[in-house]
Order: structure tokens, then sequence, then C-alpha cells
């Protein structure tokens, strides 16, 4: 099943009108497709939605987490710091008035990709670590997303981007755990460790 399909799909189910639905797809094909989206794109919506396919048994509200998936990043200018805020506030303000579905979930859970911090409701635990999946792959993907990452943020010079990325991936090196679920923890922790210990040795 594509992107588009799913993301309709979803709609349907959640009580979206037609051509209501079309119109969310292509506003949200746009945001995911702007010039400056050289990682935070529909390839990334992409990797998450496959994630949370494998992981669907798992999921207490899989409506809203999928929802989620294709907003979370809905907003994103890297000089700014309130993209997940401003994400979370889109995705609530298209949502029909009368539908069963918990917005105050969405809206926490799509503040949560921020932080990435271990949070009380475990679907939101899932959400973070279908965000952060990338930080396991092989070094050559690995790298290409780091690169990725330097496009979005070119309009800083190297000398305050390295020291600002280096702290960041620091943060999560910090953290007991960089995933929040056990499964992730036990397939990818070690791999994402590595992986971000190879990449801070670069940037300084």
């Amino acid at each position: 099943m594509s992107l588009k399909q799913k993301f309709r799909e979803l709609l349907a189910n959640i009580g979206f009108e037609e051509k209501e639905i079309e119109r969310n797809w292509s506003d949200l094909e746009k945001a995911y497709s702007g010039k400056s989206r050289h990682y935070h794109n529909l390839t990334h919506i992409r990797d998450m939605v496959e994630c949370f396919e494998m992981y669907l048994d798992q999921l207490q509200f899989p409506n809203e987490v999928l929802f989620a998936v294709f907003y979370h990043d809905y907003i994103y200018k890297s000089s700014k710091k309130d993209n997940e805020l401003k994400s979370a506030e889109f995705a609530l303000s298209i949502l029909p008035e009368n539908i069963s579905f918990d917005k105050q979930f969405v809206f926490d859970a799509i503040c949560a990709t921020q932080l990435h911090a271990h949070h009380t409701i475990e679907d939101i635990n899932w959400l973070i670590d279908f965000d952060l999946k990338i930080l396991a792959r092989d070094w050559d993907a690995y790298q290409i997303y780091f690169e990725q990452i330097r496009k979005e943020y070119r309009i800083y010079p190297d000398f305050l981007y390295k020291p600002g990325r280096a702290k960041a991936l620091k943060h999560f090196l910090e953290n007991d755990f960089i995933y929040q679920t056990d499964e992730f923890r036990k397939l990818y922790e070690e791999k994402a460790r590595l992986n971000i210990e190879k990449e801070i040795k670069l940037l300084s």
C-alpha cells in the first residue's frame, strides 16, 4: 500500500470527508517535500509507517499513533525550537469536530518527539522509537542520515553547527537508554550508541 493510500485509509477511518482527505494529503505532501527537507521528508514518514505496521499489534491507539506519525514533522524549520509544538497544534486544527479520537493523545505524542524522553503512555514510547530507529542503521545509511541533517542546518556555519550537533548527540548517550521500549532496546540500543559515538568523534 502506498503512503497516500495509507493516509487516505486512516483519515477515512477517523471520519474525514472525501474532499478533506484529498486536500489534507495535498497539503501534507507539499509540507514534507519542501526544498529544505533533506531528512524530515516523506521518506522518513514512510520508514516510520513501516515500523508502525511491524508493531501494530503492540499498540492500543493505532489510529492516533499513525496520525501522529504523519504530522509529527509537518512544520519543520531548522532555525526554530517549537516545530513539534506547532506541528501538534496544526494536527489538532484539521481534525473534524465530532470524532471518537483522542486529541490530547495526538498532541502529547507529537510533542514527545521533541525530547524523546520516556513517557507514561507506552504507545507514545513506540512512536518515539519509530522516530529514532534511524540511529541504529548500518554505518553507511547512518552517514547519509547525518549528512542530510547537516544540509537542513546549512544556514549555520560549522563552528556553530558542530558543537550544537555534538551536544544533542551526547544528550542521547547521557540517558540510561536511547530507546523507550524493551523491544527496541534489545534490537537497536547497542548499534545506535556506537553510531552516535562515531559521529561525535567526526564532529570534534
